[in-house]
């Protein structure tokens, strides 16, 4: 590296392209002369950042010992590292110069000092030009709406986390990005796993309860008919059992909601919840209701189901029923004026609490929410999880509980944990957690069985629930179903054209690399340009987002994938037709 500034190329060509971290930097960035006055070549005959301390960032290793490692031993094409802290820029140069141009680069650096003497030392506009480097300011939100743009390296190669070990010299803040970056890129896992591998059956789900849950009303209608409500959320964690007897006596008090598959844990207590709620889409919903001892337990409690759920258990509920629709489904854009479409999050006491907060309610007990485990069961008795012995095989990671003692826990546990925590600090609501010795959730006023009895802790609170039952009650009528054009017709024409252009570039490919490429790219934004499919083929598009990212050559053997995605598209926009046009039907 040489001290010879790049500072203003590089911050025309990121205020040009009107990215966040250029914004930043205008908000607050000290001088270019303060920053030269920080870089000296040190004792290794190396460039240097002088910390306030007088001491360089590379004066015990130079920077060759601190990024040996950080290239990818894996050369996927498609693939992404996510940089924590620039140093000078020692270890993203390392990577850009070791990595192919298919290979995503995001830095964050929480310091501005830092990235102005980054951008001083190397031209980066081909980089981001190409968009295969970006530049992140310390901004949750920034960073993760960054994070979600890496969904093809998660699915077809994979994604590296570097932290800057020299920038931790610097402060804290660094420890922190990273720790926010590596939670995120977990959940990230989390989500896209859960869209690749079950959006399908998911979106299937939903299209095939279309009809019914124009049937059984719309919950737009309970809009702030939670105010002045307080939640009790029932979890089904080993705690639960524990405080069924004392929750018993306050159920008159305030609204009991919980999940399907924990009614029969609360039918053992002998406490009736209002209410339960499901989002689960695979068969193991329904053992929720077979693992009733008597499904009259249930016929008086609303169920709450996710559009997604697989329409025979939402069949075989033996209550009354009223529909939810979630993100990432047929509502996400086309009903998202006309219903409540709900960020339901991946574990269902989130899907409680987000629910009731979108509501109006501004006070939550949590019980049984333990998130963790110490004993032989993962869950109360009578969840279908509760078989003693099976935490062993689940236990991913070991937490302390509030007394200092290990807990075990899983991804999923520790997913829907954050989810609560960011709630929690977001909503202004007041949270109480009826304490079981589980995991430590951040926000939470821990709170003892006898802290349920103090006076004024329930006060008024059954005119409140009365109010939202009755409104339940009111939203459960059938709503005006929208019909939606058919164009399985238009898809059909548009594609086969498109089809016949790529056979013709294939015959010569060797030639026509460049425009095989831009076609099927002109392809997968013609399949992503109508919100009412997008969800049902999210596969296919990220099968053909794979092919166009992570090949350097295209043949024969991509013609024959691409026609095998063009069926399968075919064939979803007709099931689609079929179940969202004016004949679309349901069995019970």
């Amino acid at each position: 590296m040489q001290s010879t500034s790049f500072l203003a190329d590089n911050l025309m060509a990121l205020a040009s392209s009107g990215t966040p971290v250029a914004r930043w930097l205008a908000a607050g960035s000290p001088s270019p002369e303060d920053v030269y006055t920080r870089i000296f070549n040190n004792h290794h005959g190396t460039l240097d950042w002088r910390m306030d301390d007088g001491r360089g960032l590379f004066e015990a290793f130079p920077p060759a010992v601190h990024y040996r490692d950080w290239r990818p031993t894996e050369k996927l094409p498609g693939g992404a590292t996510v940089i924590i802290g620039t140093a000078l820029g020692y270890g993203l140069n390392h990577v850009l110069t070791g990595v192919p141009p298919s290979h995503k680069i995001l830095v964050i650096e929480p310091l501005p000092e830092m990235l102005l003497a980054c951008l001083s030392q190397t031209d980066y506009r081909p980089f981001l030009a190409s968009g295969q480097l970006q530049f992140l300011p310390p901004d949750k939100q920034v960073v993760e709406q960054a994070l979600t743009t890496l969904d093809v390296s998660f699915l077809y190669a994979r994604i590296n986390l570097r932290a800057d070990g020299p920038s931790l010299q610097l402060g804290p803040q660094y420890a922190r990005a990273t720790a926010h970056v590596r939670a995120r890129l977990e959940n990230l896992g989390v989500e896209l796993s859960t869209l690749r591998f079950k959006q399908e059956v998911m979106v299937g789900n939903e299209l095939r309860n279309y009809a019914r849950a124009m049937q059984d009303g719309s919950l737009l209608r309970v809009a702030g008919a939670a105010k002045d409500l307080t939640v009790v959320i029932l979890g089904a964690g080993p705690s639960l059992a524990r405080f069924g007897a004392a929750l018993a006596a306050y159920r008159d008090k305030a609204l009991f909601a919980t999940a399907l598959q924990t009614l029969p844990a609360l039918e053992r207590l002998g406490l009736k919840p209002h209410l339960c709620l499901a989002i689960d889409y695979g068969p193991v919903t329904g053992r929720g209701i077979d693992n009733l001892r008597d499904p009259s337990f249930a016929a008086d409690v609303p169920l709450i189901y996710s559009t997604k759920m697989q329409p025979d258990v939402v069949g075989r509920y033996p209550g009354p029923r009223l529909p939810l629709w979630t993100e990432g489904g047929l509502a996400t854009y086309v009903l998202k004026d006309q219903e409540l479409v709900l960020d339901a999050g991946g574990n269902v006491g989130v899907t409680l609490e987000r629910f009731f907060l979108w509501a109006g309610a501004r006070r939550f007990v949590l019980v049984g929410q333990d998130l963790a485990w110490s004993g032989d069961s993962t869950h109360a008795p009578g969840h279908h999880n509760a078989d003693p012995g099976r935490s062993d095989a689940r236990s991913e990671a070991t937490l302390q509980n509030l007394h200092g003692q290990p807990i075990h826990t899983d991804l999923a546990f520790l997913a829907a944990k954050r989810d609560l925590e960011r709630d929690i600090a977001a909503s202004g609501a007041r949270f109480y957690n009826l304490y079981g010795d589980g995991a430590v959730i951040e926000g939470t006023h821990n709170i003892t069985a006898e802290d349920l009895a103090a006076p004024g802790f329930f006060d008024g609170q059954g005119a409140a629930r009365r109010v939202f039952l009755e409104a339940l009650g009111r939203a459960a009528g059938p709503r005006v179903r929208p019909v939606f054009s058919q164009k399985a017709g238009e898809w059909a024409k548009s594609l086969a054209n498109a089809t016949r252009r790529l056979e013709k570039l294939v015959r010569k490919a060797h030639k026509h690399q460049a425009e095989i490429h831009h076609l099927l790219s002109q392809i997968q934004f013609f399949l992503r340009h109508d919100p009412l499919y997008l969800p049902y083929i999210y596969n296919e598009i990220m099968e053909l987002a794979g092919i166009i990212q992570t090949r350097t050559h295209y043949g024969v053997k991509e013609l024959t994938e691409f026609q095998d995605i063009r069926r399968r598209v075919l064939e979803k926009t007709r099931e689609i037709d079929a179940c969202l046009g004016p004949s679309g039907s349901w069995a019970a």
